[in-house]
């Protein structure tokens, strides 16, 4: 027999545990992501909101952006250690050395996913390769991160030596053939050649899909639209108008779509120091860096305390710390990357205001020649009209005639009766003339 105490504390246990069963699966919402690394390997993985904003570092706020079930416009968002893209029906967050993809499983988003595969595949190949010929040039073995961390000058020994790894790469690419093509390098404005951050490459990719997916829309509403609307200048029937209805509601929707990409490549193009907060890499390979002198500063403190000769390394050390404090980089390079796209989707919102032109030219040729068919209606019903008045006239004669009232007139001869008929006809007749040509020489008929 249990004992009453045992009892109580079997039955709170039951209570409490589908309490916390609940707890576990409500705040155990994972989500499946797609995961493509900087070394080209994918995989997908299921992972909660929290555990992406750990990773990540972004807010609860950012990653509404990317939710499916809510409509948020076209923005690019540079945060601390994530870029987060949010283009059209690219959803992706880019950090250093990785790009996570939430609807990866969606057919619109499988050219994208392949591409990014595609490209960070080979651009993990590109400097591999570079890498082993710089080792051959060097004389000795340079181990290289798949990321391709960029090298940052005056930073001691290590900055020298990414100085030189920087210059054997560019004196490698330049000696490449005309028309070879090697992904994710970037030419300098001095002729030589580097490859791209991970990050750049992969927004390059997101940009490149965007601006196809809204170039393509705009190509197949052209060869839509053009047809359609030169086929009810020739003829205007209510299924030619329904045609070119839908068309200018597809048009107005595209353009609104287009003219958000391009307006979110504009402020990107005049706000630096958004630019500046997309070098994830540089500042990844910056603060481990700093930390590596902070590491030797304070080794070199230790030392100092039982000898004085370094003073001038730790001079040296202070004045790197210094340059360390304020992170600056060169923002030419993305600069270069968002133009490029911002020119293609700019060519693409031109394209849909020529179509705009033309079918508000369209629209207001329909309503000239609709305006000039109300107009010879109207001129109808007048000359109707005139003619029912003269008509009325005729027929106030013959009420006249059929009075009864003696007159000399029905006593006469039979011909009579033909010459006062025939009389009141062409009366009539140019009564109407002299109507017409009044409105005429009025101006108020053609």
């Amino acid at each position: 027999m249990r004992s009453p105490k045992q009892g109580m504390e079997d039955d709170l246990h039951q209570r409490a545990t589908p309490t916390a069963a609940a707890g576990r699966r409500k705040g155990t919402v994972n989500r499946e992501w797609l995961v493509v690394s900087d070394s080209g390997r994918s995989y997908h993985e299921e992972v909660g909101k929290h555990s992406i904003m750990r990773r990540t570092g972004l807010p609860a706020r950012d990653l509404r952006v990317l939710d499916p079930l809510l409509s948020y416009p076209s923005t690019i968002l540079g945060r601390e250690r994530a870029i987060v893209i949010n283009l059209e029906h690219i959803k992706a967050i880019i950090t250093a050395t990785e790009v996570l993809v939430p609807n990866s499983k969606d057919p619109l988003v499988a050219p994208f996913v392949q591409d990014l595969q595609s490209r960070v595949a080979s651009s993990f190949d590109a400097p591999q390769h570079e890498a082993a010929e710089t080792s051959v040039l060097d004389g000795e073995a340079i181990r290289k991160s798949p990321s391709c961390w960029p090298s940052f000058p005056s930073q001691g020994m290590a900055a020298t030596h990414g100085a030189d790894i920087s210059k054997h790469n560019g004196s490698l690419i330049g000696d490449l053939p005309e028309g070879s093509h090697s992904p994710g390098l970037d030419v300098n404005g001095d002729g030589s050649t580097k490859v791209l951050p991970f990050e750049f490459r992969a927004l390059e990719v997101c940009l490149e899909s965007t601006c196809r997916c809204l170039e393509s829309e705009t190509l197949a509403l052209e060869q839509e639209a053009y047809p359609a609307l030169d086929e009810l200048t020739s003829k205007i029937s209510t299924l030619n108008l329904e045609r070119v209805r839908q068309i200018k509601s597809r048009l107005v929707a595209i353009s609104g779509r287009v003219q958000k990409v391009r307006d979110e490549l504009e402020h990107l193009l005049d706000d630096d120091m958004d630019m500046a907060e997309m070098y994830l890499t540089d500042k990844l390979a910056n603060q481990r860096v700093g930390e590596i002198s902070s590491r030797v500063n304070l080794d070199n403190d230790a030392s100092e305390q039982e000898d004085d000769r370094d003073d001038e390394f730790r001079v040296e050390t202070d004045s790197s710390q210094e340059s360390l404090g304020v992170f600056k980089p060169n923002i030419e390079e993305l600069e270069m990357l968002l133009e490029a796209y911002f020119v293609q989707i700019d060519g693409t919102l031109n394209k849909l205001s020529h179509l705009r032109e033309y079918v508000d030219d369209t629209e207001d040729y329909i309503n000239i020649m609709l305006d000039e068919k109300q107009n010879q209606l109207l001129q109808m019903g007048v000359m109707l009209s005139t003619a029912t008045v003269v008509t009325t006239a005729g027929v106030v004669v013959v009420g006249l005639f059929g009075m009864n009232i003696g007159i000399d007139l029905y006593n006469a001869p039979y011909r009579k009766f033909w010459e006062t008929t025939l009389g009141t006809i062409i009366g009539c007749v140019i009564l109407y003339v002299l109507a017409i040509g009044f409105g005429k020489k009025s101006g108020l008929l053609q």
